[in-house]
């Protein structure tokens, strides 16, 4: 094996991780408390890989229920340096189709409350984060996405909403006029927690549905997204297999030191609680 280790967080429909050439199976404890589930560790082309389901191996998370925080320490703790994120949102331009795939670069966050920083408790950092996901491990996905088939849309803004119910329709036309490419409820705390860890990040974001606003579409519910989302699945781990021998052995991004510059507070004034706490993230 060479190379390292690259998370692999799953979406709806997403629970497991088939290519692995060998696997066990672990459960990381984090001071953030326990992950959506236990990780699944193998090897995609020679390459060490960790697959997370986000929601739980059943689907018995809500997305405001997901321990953000600890999903992303525990990818820290497991040597992890990269993660794709797959996730299933609706589309909000006329031509993102179902079942194509959208590889967002920017976010909007419209969630309440959710738990997305590691700091505080006496330790005080400030990310840049004005572009939130790795340039090269996007380019390298949306590469993969059209090998493998896939109509793929590199670039744009996925909104994170708060959830479980899919937007209103004035909701959704007020996304639209804000000319953002897709909506989800997940991605965003992943993303923003990912680089304070400093871990390349990227989303495989699969269309299922137009959301509410095409009025010449039925709105969106359960059912209208099982074929959809079962295509997307199908596709994804097709892209997956791709991805991840195609990424590069050294990181040229700076997302590798999104720490250097980021934290306000000297050492000696952190306490010693909160340093040992974030030694995983923080490192020396």
């Amino acid at each position: 094996m060479s190379g390292a280790k690259t998370g692999i967080i799953g979406g709806s429909g997403l629970y497991n991780m088939e290519g692995f050439e060998a696997g066990e199976s672990v459960l990381v404890e984090t001071p953030f408390g326990t992950p959506s589930d236990r990780f699944s560790c193998g090897t995609i082309g020679g390459r060490e890989v960790v697959f997370l389901p986000r929601h739980g191996a059943g689907h018995t998370l809500l997305p405001g229920e997901i321990p953000y925080r600890a999903n992303i320490f525990a990818m820290k703790k497991l040597g992890v340096e990269r993660i794709i994120s797959v996730s299933s949102v609706g589309s909000l331009k006329e031509n993102i189709h179902p079942r194509d795939m959208v590889i967002p670069d920017q976010f909007i966050d419209r969630t309440r409350g959710r738990a997305d920083t590691f700091f505080g408790d006496g330790m005080v950092a400030h990310i840049s984060f004005s572009d939130p996901v790795c340039p090269e491990l996007s380019r390298i996905a949306a590469a993969s996405a059209g090998s493998c088939g896939a109509t793929v849309h590199k670039g744009g803004t996925y909104v994170c909403i708060e959830g479980p119910a899919f937007s209103t329709r004035a909701e959704s036309n007020l996304y639209r006029s804000w000319n953002a490419e897709v909506i989800g409820m997940t991605n965003y705390q992943e993303a923003r927690l990912a680089r304070e860890a400093e871990i390349c990040y990227t989303t495989i974001a699969c269309v299922t549905d137009y959301d509410c606003w095409n009025e010449s579409e039925a709105s969106v519910n359960v059912e209208m997204l099982i074929d959809n989302l079962k295509a997307n699945t199908a596709m994804a781990r097709k892209i997956i297999q791709q991805v991840v021998p195609g990424i590069g052995e050294e990181r040229d991004c700076l997302c590798a030191g999104a720490l250097q510059s980021a934290v306000l507070t000297e050492r000696e004034d952190v306490p010693e609680a909160t340093l040992k706490k974030l030694e995983p993230i923080i490192g020396g």
